[in-house]
């Protein structure tokens, strides 16, 4: 028994009731045309600082692998976010944007062998696994631009596409998770 005046838990009923009254008034409150990420259970992400965002990012990616059955550690340096199995990987996370993009930030020239791109829109997700020699050809990569210095900035990279038609040249390297799953047991 909880004493008088103190906060009941979600498992006490009247909680529960009011849970499910709020859950029913919500639709009438939150318009999903408005709020594509209303329910959406990556929208707690959204709420948390920038800073904050890409290590959510490589912690989903870590605990993902490793729940596959995948070796994963940290790499001990600041070149690449995690080994998995074997490999450097550079993990790059984007939200959907209310613009309906993708927009993967900071991809620089760094010591990686490969780059593993995870798009989490509210009820999807995509994810691509590109070799550091196959994203860094920026000359004839639509959707990769300079993020800094304008079209003279060579040093840090952005990609950005709609998610509904992600750029052709990604293909190869994944779209779904399954398919990104089966690069990184290939590489």
């Amino acid at each position: 028994m909880i004493p008088p005046g103190m906060a009941q838990p979600l498992s006490d009923p009247d909680v529960q009731l009011l849970a499910a009254l709020s859950a029913g008034l919500m639709a009438a409150y939150i318009d999903p045309a408005q709020d594509p990420w209303a329910g959406s259970p990556f929208a707690w992400i959204k709420t948390r600082p920038s800073r904050q965002v890409g290590a959510i990012g490589e912690q989903l990616v870590a605990g993902w692998c490793a729940a596959r059955g995948l070796d994963v550690v940290r790499t001990g340096d600041s070149e690449a976010d995690r080994v998995i199995n074997g490999k450097r990987v550079e993990i790059k996370f984007s939200m959907l944007w209310a613009s309906g993009e993708y927009v993967f930030q900071q991809i620089r020239d760094q010591r990686y062998d490969y780059a593993l791109l995870l798009g989490l829109s509210p009820f999807s997700a995509s994810c691509w696994v590109v070799p550091k020699a196959v994203l860094l050809e920026q000359s004839s990569k639509p959707g990769l631009t300079p993020q800094h210095g304008g079209r003279a900035g060579r040093d840090t990279w952005w990609l950005r596409f709609p998610a509904r038609s992600p750029v052709e040249w990604l293909a190869p390297y994944g779209g779904s998770l399954a398919a990104a799953y089966q690069r990184l047991v290939a590489m």
